[in-house]
């Protein structure tokens, strides 16, 4: 072969070998991008079924229960509709329902003087037909019919005379103390439309309607209005004493709820003790209002409440948390998530709720075994791990442990309850209320409503007579 064709050759192979090399070439930076492509594909559907797995998980969980008043802190007022008896925290008692044996009944009795007597003596006999002598009548039974009289206005009128001394001094009677109008409503009729309007919260256009149809005597609803401010205003001694009382109480439980006035949002608070209820109206929610009616806080007093800040910030001997809203929460929990750590939760809070039934007076400042276990296992609980996923159940573990040692103290104080149920029931009467007889028209009108409820329920709290104890603050 000659040099010219050997180079040829030479040139051939080269082409090649060339052509080979690029195809090669492009063929592997195509399996790169083929390689990158199911790459960016594997982690987009890796991250797409981690999506649908926290979708399918919100699914769920938005088809588990509402929150009502069973299972949190909504009032029964929010409900949709009631919650099912069933998912009551109120444990069964084994009792029977209705009076127990040994249970002091209250049975009608007749008097033994009435006010009047009707005699049915037969007047002729019923075989033959003859005239019967009726003073020789024997009484055989007797019955009594108790009726309310019809009801008129009595009108007491004062006369003021004036008389002349011998000393040429002429002297003028005054009128007696309350007596200060040409014609003026009385204490007996101011002390009757405060019981009405406070409690059986009765509206004001009904009591005006009440005193037309049983006393035959109209009372336009400014005037009501008028009687309940002045009512409120002789009342605000006693309102007084019954705050001082609240402050100087060993035990104290604090509760507010909202309020309409003229159709804006307000605050009705109560702070109450085992003798006294004190119930104030407000424009905040805030720790403003605590300070503007306690500025010391309650330094005798251990104060119960719910999980509030303006509560838990308020200066007291120590404090204990409505194991009542806790237990609903966790019912909650529970329902929601499954939440194996809210049912132990709840069983540790019945346990110490069971115990406290069973504590000595003179056990409470000494060791026992059973309220250290307790103790025990709150902390184990609140060591646990929560499943991440389960976002309110870890949210309401960093809760307890921020306020871990206002959990138990009922356990180590004879008179501290476990719940706050006393001071809901002393604010529950607001939305009754309110329910009953429409939002309050004024600030002044709630304040007032506050002022009278207070001695209503103090005068409950004392078994007192609620129309005596009103009549004797309108006479003064």
């Amino acid at each position: 072969m000659d040099n010219d064709n050997f180079q040829k050759l030479l040139e051939l192979l080269e082409r090649e070998s060339s052509a080979r090399i690029a195809s090669e070439t492009a063929r592997l930076a195509e399996n790169t991008i083929f390689q990158q492509t199911i790459a960016e594909l594997n982690a987009t559907i890796k991250e797409l079924n981690e999506t649908i797995g926290l979708l399918q998980e919100e699914l769920r969980l938005s088809k588990g229960p509402k929150k009502d008043s069973g299972n949190s802190s909504v009032p029964p007022s929010k409900d949709e509709n009631r919650p099912l008896r069933t998912s009551s925290l109120r444990a069964s008692s084994g009792k029977r329902s209705g009076g127990q044996k040994g249970h002091q009944g209250n049975t009608l009795e007749m008097t033994a003087i009435p006010d009047q007597v009707h005699h049915h003596c037969p007047v002729f006999c019923r075989c033959c037909g003859l005239s019967l002598d009726v003073t020789t009548a024997e009484l055989m039974a007797r019955r009594q019919v108790i009726d309310i009289p019809m009801i008129k206005p009595s009108y007491i009128e004062h006369r003021v005379y004036r008389s002349s001394c011998r000393c040429g001094q002429q002297t003028t009677g005054s009128f007696p103390v309350g007596v200060d109008a040409p014609i003026s409503y009385g204490g007996q009729t101011t002390a009757l439309i405060a019981y009405l309007h406070t409690r059986q919260y009765i509206s004001l256009a009904r009591i005006s309607e009440f005193f037309s149809s049983v006393y035959g005597k109209a009372i336009s609803q400014g005037t009501v209005c008028g009687i309940l401010e002045r009512f409120a205003h002789k009342a605000l001694p006693a309102f007084e004493l019954i705050r001082q009382a609240v402050g100087d109480a060993k035990v104290v439980g604090a509760d507010e709820t909202g309020m309409k006035e003229n159709g804006r949002l307000s605050w009705l608070w109560t702070w109450q003790s085992k003798f006294a209820t004190y119930i104030n109206a407000s424009k905040n929610r805030g720790f403003e209002t605590v300070k503007a009616n306690f500025p010391a806080g309650f330094p005798k007093a251990i104060l119960v409440h719910d999980c509030w800040p303006s509560h838990l910030n308020t200066a007291a001997v120590g404090h204990q948390i409505c194991t009542a809203h806790l237990l609903r929460e966790l019912l909650f929990l529970e329902q929601k998530y499954r939440s194996p750590w809210a049912v132990e939760f709840s069983k540790m809070i019945m346990g110490a709720i069971q115990l406290k039934k069973t504590i000595q007076l003179r056990e409470y400042q000494h060791p026992i075994k059973e309220r250290s276990d307790i103790e025990a296992i709150l902390d184990s609980l609140l060591r646990q791990k929560i499943d991440p996923q389960h976002i309110e159940v870890l949210t309401f573990q960093k809760r307890i442990l921020k306020y871990r040692k206002y959990l138990l103290t009922f356990l180590y104080h004879n008179d501290v309850p476990p719940d706050n149920n006393s001071s809901e029931r002393a604010i529950r009467n607001v939305k009754v209320k309110m329910k009953v007889s429409g939002m309050f028209k004024s600030f002044k009108g709630a304040q007032n409503y506050a002022i009278i409820r207070s001695i209503t329920d103090t005068c409950n709290k004392n078994k007192q007579e609620i129309l005596n104890a009103f009549l004797t603050i309108a006479n003064s």
